[in-house]
């Protein structure tokens, strides 16, 4: 059974950075792509960033030139690098894998950016 387990939130300054991570377990296959999603209370869940297997990416508009998503295949872990941190960021992080029409979730972690 595939899990996804993520670490790297807390608390940080507007300007700050953060790194999340995603651990895969699991899985005979390579995912056909990763990603993490954000949601904040009373709102949708909505994507963050991408990546696939090949390693292209995709990305909000509102964390476009801020954030980087990378993909570490041998590991089968998933890292989002967050900079230049706003208020706006804060919500939970959650880490998504796909393979052709099933998917998987983590089960969050809080990310709260001050100002």
């Amino acid at each position: 059974q595939v899990q996804l387990v993520e670490s790297g939130g807390g608390l940080v300054q507007a300007g700050g950075s953060l790194r999340l991570s995603c651990a895969a377990s699991g899985s005979a296959f390579s995912f056909d792509s990763m990603g993490w999603y954000h949601q904040a209370p009373g709102k949708q869940r909505e994507l963050v960033a991408s990546v696939t297997e090949n390693g292209n990416t995709n990305y909000a508009d509102s964390v476009k030139g801020r954030f980087t998503i990378s993909r570490d295949n041998a590991k089968n872990t998933v890292y989002l690098q967050m900079n230049s941190l706003k208020p706006e960021d804060t919500a939970v992080y959650y880490c998504n894998a796909k393979l052709i029409t099933s998917d998987w979730w983590g089960l969050g972690t809080q990310v709260t950016v001050s100002s």
